[in-house]
């Protein structure tokens, strides 16, 4: 070899090592502002978003003042639909709601129908408004909350005499404040939205009356006892904004007034379940003892480790928890999935830990939408992950109450009438949260534009692009007037697995593990791009504690068998109407499934095209999943009309193998969603 030849070859190698010396430096420089986290830090104090103030625990995540956070896409929808909707009119349609002679609003705390349905509603009305910018919904929500705010009588009480004077609800003494612990919550969004010092010092004012009840009268017995948890947030969020100790010690008289959580199940109402086994875990934020947090956990186990054994992120509560009834076939209350998920993001704002955004996604694809019809004019009491019927019958004893819970009605259903308004609204709010190190985390994935202060106050927008819960990718872009160094969280879902980052287009090499947190930490510009993929696989989840039946999960999101529908009307107004809903093909299928490698047992379908107004809807479901099936011969309905529970797996059956669609289960009013196994002569066990 001549020399010139081996000195171009060494010179070629030198600079073969240089360049990689030099990527692997670019790499290194990139990924060290990057790492892995369990949560957000729970330490410092965010500059410019109320955070717990001490002695209260650091909260890592802090909800971002109403507005900042702009839903789009299908999340909007959901709001617009809700507006247009049942939620939207229920000032006409809701004996409960008309403004004129309500005791809510009136001089002197007298008048009618002044108990719990209007509170209810205001909690996601006056949100929906805020959100949507809709003048006629905030316009009407301020009224309201005008004539609350002059209802305080001298003494400090707010709102109807009657639950005052006189107890509204059996087995109760004096003040009833359980509507109260909820339209405080109406003053709360007020105030987030136009900083009226008029809500403090009715909040203030209202406590110290509360310091004076006495203990025989202070959450004496029903509903404000076992939901105290709601007024011990709102004491705190009071202290949080005002520094008063005095609140601090009636918040350890709340603690010690409500229902012992920390002890034991103290109701198996469903409703109260959703909503109670949260308060040992806020008044960990207080006392510090892990303890607390850890009761709020077992409480949560011990109802879904029994009645929570189906898909849809619920638990069997179709008014009560009762022995014996664990089926997929038994129903959740409307309110229940609201509260549930109002929990889950109360626990992850506390503790920071991912699976209680899981917790939180999983009611809300899977099971919320359900419980409405496609166009939000109306909702039924109860959904259950299997349910085939849509009719009025009463379905007791399997039921524990009797009369018409299935049905699509916007005239009945009372509580969940008005409750359900704030499910979307208050999860829409929460999709970006602030941090303490001035950063923003990015919560629950959709459609959405942020706009916060960072670092040392400068403004960021980020606008996120998805298709989640039904694609894999989100991308983010950030606009900034300057370049700023500051921090971005990421939660990493619990289902996923090789989730990949890609920041202004290069891929980041990077070990992103399922339930954490990515955190970047980096001077970012104007025009910044984050990509991240979460793989969506096909799973099977066998539930054990309920005949062995199966579930078929991708992402987020549980399928449920395609069956069609035939909407009947059932009274209601041409405007309003109600209706029952009844199959059109058959539905008692098995699932044949290799329950080694599910994945081989299925074909995904993505819908091509643009993302659907209504994604949640029959005919707009954006994914189908073909699977091979078998009809199981005598599993059909109940004399009643309701489905029959669901055959022990795995079922031996003859007859032919065909071809069913799978839809997400939030798409399907009528549903199988807990599907029996075929047994297989070659079926792995």
């Amino acid at each position: 070899m001549g020399a010139g030849n081996l000195f171009r070859k060494k010179f070629c190698l030198a600079l073969t090592v240089l360049f990689f010396l030099l990527a692997g430096a670019f790499l290194t420089r990139l990924n060290a502002g990057i790492k892995e986290v369990q949560t957000p830090p729970k330490s410092a104090a965010n500059s410019f978003y109320r955070g717990n103030r001490p002695p209260l625990s650091p909260n890592p995540l802090i909800k971002l003042p109403t507005g900042a956070v702009q839903p789009g896409g299908w999340i909007r929808h959901q709001l617009e639909l809700m507006a247009k909707g049942f939620t939207g009119h229920l000032s006409e349609i809701s004996k409960y709601c008309p403004i004129k002679g309500n005791a809510w609003v009136s001089p002197d705390g007298r008048g009618k129908d002044g108990w719990e349905e209007v509170p209810y509603w205001l909690r996601g009305y006056i949100e929906l408004g805020y959100i949507l910018k809709d003048k006629r919904i905030i316009d009407e929500s301020e009224r309201w909350v005008e004539g609350v705010l002059k209802s305080q009588a001298p003494g400090g009480y707010f709102g109807p005499r009657a639950n005052w004077e006189k107890a509204q609800v059996s087995f109760t003494t004096k003040h009833d404040i359980w509507p109260n612990m909820v339209m405080l919550y109406v003053l709360r969004s007020y105030y987030d939205a136009t900083h009226d010092s008029r809500v403090i010092k009715l909040m203030t004012n209202y406590f110290k009356w509360m310091e004076t009840v006495p203990l025989e009268n202070f959450l004496p017995g029903t509903w404000q006892k076992w939901r105290g948890g709601d007024n011990l947030n709102s004491i705190y969020w009071l202290y949080n904004r005002t520094g008063l100790k005095w609140l601090l010690k009636l918040a350890l008289v709340n603690h010690d007034q409500t229902a012992d959580w920390a002890g034991n199940i103290p109701t198996w109402h469903g409703v109260n379940l959703a909503e109670g086994f949260r308060e040992p875990a806020q008044f960990y934020q207080q006392i510090h003892d892990p303890r607390y947090l850890k009761a709020s956990e077992r409480d949560y186990h011990a109802f879904m480790d029994v009645y929570g054994q189906v898909p849809g992120g619920m638990f069997g509560a179709d008014e009560n928890a009762r022995k014996g009834h664990t089926g997929p076939r038994q129903g959740s209350e409307t309110c229940a999935m609201v509260e549930f998920m109002h929990s889950d993001e109360m626990m992850l704002r506390i503790t920071g830990n991912t699976k209680w955004a899981d917790r939180c996604e999983d009611v809300a694809f899977n099971s919320l939408p359900a419980a409405m019809t496609p166009d939000l004019t109306g909702l039924h009491y109860l959904t259950a992950p299997n349910m085939v019927q849509l009719d009025g019958k009463s379905k007791a004893p399997i039921f524990e109450n009797g009369g018409d819970m299935l049905s699509y009605n916007p005239w009945r259903y009372r509580c969940c009438q008005h409750n359900v308004a704030f499910g979307w609204p208050y999860y829409a709010e929460r999709l970006w949260m602030a941090t303490r190190d001035n950063g923003l985390a990015a919560v629950f994935y959709g459609p959405s534009t942020v706009s916060a202060k960072v670092a040392g106050g400068g403004q960021v927008t980020l606008r996120e692009e998805t298709n989640y819960p039904f694609d894999e990718a989100v991308h983010f872009k950030l606009s900034l007037k300057k370049s700023t160094r500051f921090p971005l969280y990421f939660r990493v879902p619990g289902w996923t697995s090789n989730a990949r980052l890609k920041i202004n287009g290069r891929n980041v090499s990077f070990n992103i593990k399922p339930a954490s947190w990515i955190a970047i930490e980096q001077t970012w510009k104007d025009g910044d791009q984050i990509e991240l993929v979460f793989p969506m696989r096909v799973t099977v989840k066998i539930w054990k504690k309920n005949k062995n039946s199966i579930s078929v999960n991708r992402g987020p999101l549980t399928y449920s068998l395609k069956i069609g529908e035939r909407w009947v009307r059932r009274g209601g107004t041409d405007k309003w109407p109600a209706y029952e809903v009844f199959p059109t093909t058959p539905w008692n299928y098995g699932l044949i499934v290799n329950l080694k490698e599910p994945e081989k047992s299925f074909k995904v379908i993505k819908n091509s095209g643009k993302l659907a107004y209504q994604p949640f809807s029959l005919k707009n479901a954006p994914i189908q999943i073909l699977a091979k099936a078998k009809r199981i011969p005598g599993w059909g309905l109940e004399k009643n009309g309701l489905i029959q529970a669901v055959p022990d797996s795995p079922v031996h059956v003859n007859g032919r193998t065909e071809t069913v669609t799978l839809i997400p289960m939030g798409s399907a009013r009528l549903r199988v969603s807990a599907f029996p196994y075929i047994a297989e002569k070659n079926q792995p066990k």
